[in-house]
């Protein structure tokens, strides 16, 4: 190991629980063990949680049957009293195996899946409002419905970038996918519902975290290294997503009945500078059928045609789990540096983590992270 950089610290056991609460009022139900248990959070899009809670006695299945409600129940997991992963319980599955051993298998998504089953009721018009405000109008409107509130909470901040936007509630659109669609146009932001406990009070926090043009958290760069701290890694290359030609159709025009509709087209896109560059001609296109503004469109269009030029490179690391690695990753700078045979010079590359998933340790197995990366943001030489 090169001299300077650090081996990874001891695996010491931590203690994970779940925190079984009332969805509504977050009032805390019980507290409960869970076993071959899985999280995992990201950035642009919903995590989850799958874990078994075993149930030895005819007291403990009383215990959770009333409580483990889905669609009406929080989970938060706790590592060692931090908060690293809240949600909404969604499935439930109590089974027997052949032994009589009774367990109950759970599944949960983030928070953020709660917006996908609320739907807009009212009619909402926005004209030169910051993104991020029309953003949090909507989440505003999805708990403001009775019943709706969940308590997300969120900031102030704005990106700077004023929009129009009119969404229609005969549409009947989802909140989420409303929050996808404004999130990814040109000049878009990112969004995520990040969950931790309140320093000073001590409550469960659901903030809904916006950052424009993306979600980055400060702090020194987080270094691993392989051999060392990494345990294995991915990079695949994806080429089937390319497209150097791009074009998006909005809804169709009805207003006169008597000829056919035509969709609204956005411009086609072009890259002209890669075709002269050898690259063969790859041709895209998105759907957007609610969208009847060509502004809005194009805005559309072109954040896609730009995100298709290239390969899609989506780097997975699997780390130990020490002191330096937490859910707080997500959003933070890591600078991964492999030596090894595929890359025998040495690999050197600067990463925005934007997912995570936290294996706990089970039946003699150490708990470990994987670490979704960002595309490279580019080398760091010395």
């Amino acid at each position: 190991m090169p001299t300077g950089e650090r081996r990874p610290s001891t695996v010491t056991t931590s203690r994970y629980r779940v925190l079984v609460c009332d969805l509504r009022s977050d009032r805390l139900l019980d507290v409960l063990p869970l076993q071959e248990v899985t999280i995992e959070d990201y950035i642009g899009k919903a995590g989850s949680l799958q874990g078994t809670v075993p149930i030895p006695s005819r007291a403990m299945a009383d215990r959770v049957r009333p409580i483990l409600i889905p669609a009406r129940t929080a989970l938060w997991v706790e590592r060692d009293r931090e908060i690293w992963w809240g949600g909404v319980l969604w499935s439930v599955n109590p089974k027997s195996d052949e032994r009589g051993r009774i367990s109950v298998e759970v599944q949960a998504g983030t928070f953020d899946t709660y917006l996908e089953h609320r739907q807009l009721r009212t009619t909402h018009r926005a004209k030169g409002v910051d993104q991020l405000d029309i953003a949090r109008d909507l989440v505003d409107d999805a708990q403001a419905q009775p019943g709706g509130d969940i308590g997300i909470t969120y900031d102030t901040e704005l990106s700077g970038i004023e929009r129009d936007r009119t969404f229609s509630a005969s549409d009947q659109p989802k909140i989420r996918d409303l929050l996808d669609k404004l999130s990814k146009a040109e000049r878009g932001f990112e969004w995520r519902i990040r969950c931790y406990r309140d320093a000073s009070s001590g409550a469960r926090v659901k903030l809904l975290d916006l950052g424009y043009p993306a979600l980055l958290r400060g702090g020194d760069d987080v270094v691993l290294t392989h051999p060392g701290h990494v345990l294995s890694y991915e990079f695949p290359t994806d080429g089937t997503t390319v497209a150097n030609v791009w074009q998006a159709r909005g809804a169709s025009d009805n207003r006169n009945q008597a000829a056919a509709s035509r969709p609204l087209l956005s411009e086609l896109l072009v890259a002209e500078e890669d075709l002269a560059d050898g690259w063969p001609r790859l041709d895209g296109s998105s759907d957007h059928q609610s969208i009847d503004d060509p502004h809005v469109l194009a805005e559309h269009a072109r954040a896609e045609a730009t995100l298709a030029r290239r390969p899609q490179v989506i780097p997975e690391i699997t780390v130990h789990l020490d002191e330096q690695i937490s859910p707080d990753l997500l959003g933070r700078m890591v600078r991964i540096r492999i030596r090894d045979d595929w890359f025998p010079d040495g690999l050197d590359l600067r990463h925005r983590v934007v997912g995570i998933s936290v294996t706990p340790p089970d039946r003699g197995k150490a708990e470990s992270a994987k670490l979704t990366l960002e595309t490279p943001f580019g080398n760091r030489s010395e």
